[in-house]
């Protein structure tokens, strides 16, 4: 392969929905740009993206896989993506190395669901957009109502630049009403007569070049007033302004394809390269790369897959890696097309290709060379919305899964992995059920490891609602040195904007303790703990303080109730008891920790619960249905208001009600609504719920 300059490339992104032919419109890009001498088949298990073992067992895309063709002295990058909001990972990196997107839509469905997925994200990625209408030549393909989808979806952006002479089983014309020709195949290898269009169709091709001639006039004021004053354009003025709309976001090309017989995919990839924006990119900076996604491959082992975001790399190449300053030398370089990697000596800015065998690089990171230190923003993922907990089968596995799920998280930033001390189990966040089962799939295949998903707990909070007093005696003397501690303690809650004035009712009698130190602290899992010391006349030495304080730290963490952390207390040491020998630091860590146990049950208990923030994209027709299903979780619901033809919910709603509601609401929605969840704040659980809790709880430490 040769070396192109930052001006020959075109970075490029093909989106849509599920089996809306990405990957077979993939394999004709590749085989018109000389990469592959014959287009392989999802159905045979033979294309070049969709090549590893999984994605061939569910015949569907689920990473990302970059792949390029040489095309008119070009050199045209493209990224195949999953169609799946599960796998939404790998679109959302592509989106944010390459420079414009193809979308396709099946002809036969108009646009899905993935279709006004990927739409939003393509848009909020402000990225310019060809909408390539595939699979034109089955019996269920429908052109007008495929366009009318379209408009529906977004709005007078879409642009018709072709449209097919006879779509359906026999489809092999189309008129491009750009060069006003028609294009005409046979065979099924992109063989192609270009001649005038006919005359029983030059009306309706003239009518949409008008139309094409106006959308061009809108882009750009100059040419708004000429069109006004002139009532035409050029035919440079027309194809000024219709780059001017593709790029800037305001008109979406159409363009008529079959990737399976590889029709009008010559003309795709030209118009890429005529109008496609180049990148941005600084040829002439020192030389800088972003990683956008690795991978483990058989033979190569860690693959880096990056884009030069300034300056030329080539082999040699010494880098420091701007997020942990270790150093890394670029020793082989490829270009990438799936499995299939070439080797180049130097990559332009603006470029993708992938290196081997760096020593601590991850997803996200930026690498420049010595003395350079400008440092790419990270590319922000969405949050995940589904969450389950793992375990090894056998606990002999359980460190084994552990390096499992570490390389899973470092490959997928969308999947994040957390071990939670508080839980005392491993948490899965990812996309949805589907990312997870995918997951699974691996450890069960490339790990061999049987594992069990599962709902995890719920991070609750205990605290209390009242003033209660408790005492305890550790008293300890079974042979050899004795142990003796005796704590009094009163508890209360911490009230925002309350202050502590020392003044109880104890035993029936008003008291005023006198505060002789105070600690207070921020608790690592949220609110606050305050202790003083109120003992006088050295009941207690002060020097057994932080240990009656480590007592209650422990019950703090394991709380009584259920055994989640405890917050928002206040503790009084007030009186207690000290043994002139066998008192001891552990004597007073038990007698603080139980007195503190009793006390907080008799000071209205009450478990707290993490509410989560839930905002729901869905269609019209479907709000009464996710209404319903929100109210039943005992979500709250705070608002509704619109956006780009959907309904938008806000609801808050306990965490313990949203296991699995991603696969519920793809159920009611048919995989139409989208969501969002962020933790808000901490609130009481209901009674009913409490004591349900409560019971379980006890049940659980019985069984123990």
């Amino acid at each position: 392969m040769k070396n192109y300059t930052t001006d020959k490339i075109r970075n490029v992104v093909l989106i849509g929905g599920t089996r809306s032919g990405k990957t077979t419109l993939a394999e004709a890009m590749l085989y018109e740009g000389k990469v592959i001498d014959r287009r392989g088949t999802v159905e045979g298990k033979t294309t070049v993206s969709d090549n590893t073992e999984v994605e061939q067992l569910y015949q569907r895309s689920i990473y990302s896989t970059p792949l390029y063709a040489e095309y008119k002295d070009h050199k045209i990058n493209f990224i195949d993506t999953p169609g799946a909001d599960d796998y939404i990972g790998g679109v959302i990196s592509a989106l944010n190395v390459c420079d414009s997107a193809i979308m396709t839509v099946n002809a036969g469905q108009g646009v899905e669901v993935g279709t006004e997925i990927m739409g939003r994200y393509a848009e909020e990625h402000k990225m310019p957009m060809i909408i390539a209408v595939n699979q034109l030549d089955t019996d269920k393909s429908n052109w007008d109502n495929t366009i009318d989808s379209l408009h529906q979806a977004f709005g007078s952006k879409p642009t018709i630049f072709q449209f097919p002479v006879n779509a359906g089983v026999e489809f092999n014309s189309f008129v491009d009403v750009l060069k006003m020709k028609m294009y005409k195949f046979s065979g099924e290898d992109g063989k192609c007569e270009i001649v005038d269009v006919p005359a029983d169709l030059s009306s309706k091709a003239e009518d949409m070049r008008a139309e094409l001639m106006e959308m061009a006039a809108e882009s750009d004021e100059a040419l708004m007033e000429k069109f006004f004053d002139a009532g035409e354009l050029t035919e440079e003025e027309m194809h000024k302004g219709l780059n001017i709309g593709f790029v800037n976001g305001t008109l979406y090309p159409v363009f008529c394809v079959c990737g399976k017989k590889d029709i009008g995919v010559q003309r795709l990839m030209e118009f890429l390269t005529e109008v496609a924006p180049a990148p941005k990119e600084d040829p002439s900076g020192k030389t800088s790369l972003f990683v956008y996604k690795t991978a483990l491959e058989q033979h190569l082992g860690d693959v880096v897959y990056f884009k030069v975001l300034s300056g030329k790399v080539g082999e040699g190449v010494d880098f420091i890696n701007m997020a942990n300053d270790s150093k890394e030398r670029i020793t082989t370089l490829y270009a990438v097309a799936g499995k299939k990697k070439e080797r180049v000596t130097e990559l332009a800015a603006g470029d993708l290709g992938c290196t081997v065998k760096l020593k601590a690089v991850k997803n996200n990171q930026t690498l420049n060379v010595p003395g350079y230190d400008k440092v790419f923003p990270p590319i922000e993922y969405p949050q995940s919305k589904y969450r389950c907990a793992i375990k090894a089968v056998d606990e002999k596995d359980e460190e084994k899964l552990g390096e499992a799920l570490n390389r899973a998280g470092a490959e997928d930033p969308t999947m994040r992995i957390e071990y939670s001390k508080e839980l005392r189990q491993t948490i899965i966040n990812g996309m949805g059920e589907q990312h997870i089962n995918i997951l699974k799939w691996h450890i069960n295949n490339d790990y061999k490891i049987d594992v069990e998903l599962f709902a995890p707990k719920i991070p609750y909070r205990e605290t209390i609602t009242k003033v209660a007093t408790a005492e305890y005696t550790h008293k300890k003397q079974s042979g050899g040195a004795g142990q003796y501690g005796r704590v009094v303690l009163l508890i209360e809650p911490i009230v925002e904007g309350v202050e502590p004035t020392g003044r109880f009712k104890i035993d029936g009698k008003d008291t005023q303790l006198t505060i002789k130190g105070k600690e207070e602290a921020v608790l690592d899992w949220g609110g606050r703990f305050e202790f003083y010391n109120c003992v006088v006349g050295g009941a207690i030495d002060a020097g057994f303080m932080p240990a009656i304080k480590k007592g209650i730290m422990q019950k703090m963490e394991e709380g009584p109730l259920t055994g989640s952390y405890a917050r928002d207390i206040r503790v009084y040491i007030y009186d207690g008891k000290m043994h002139p020998v066998d008192s001891k630091e552990i004597a007073f860590i038990i007698a603080g920790r139980n007195a503190f146990k009793d006390a907080f049950k008799q000071a209205g208990p009450k478990l707290l619960e993490p509410i989560y923030l839930v905002e729901v994209m869905v269609p019209g027709d479907c709000m009464g249905d996710v209404m319903s299903d929100i109210q039943n979780r005992r979500g709250i619901i705070e608002g509704m208001g619109s956006e780009k033809g959907f309904q938008i919910l806000k609801a808050r709603v306990p965490l313990a009600e949203l296991y699995k509601y991603s696969t519920t609401l793809s159920s009611l929605t048919s995989g139409r609504a989208t969501f969002t969840m962020t933790f808000v704040e901490y609130q009481q659980v209901p009674m009913d719920v409490q004591e349900k809790l409560l019971k379980a709880y006890e049940e659980e430490e019985k069984d123990e």
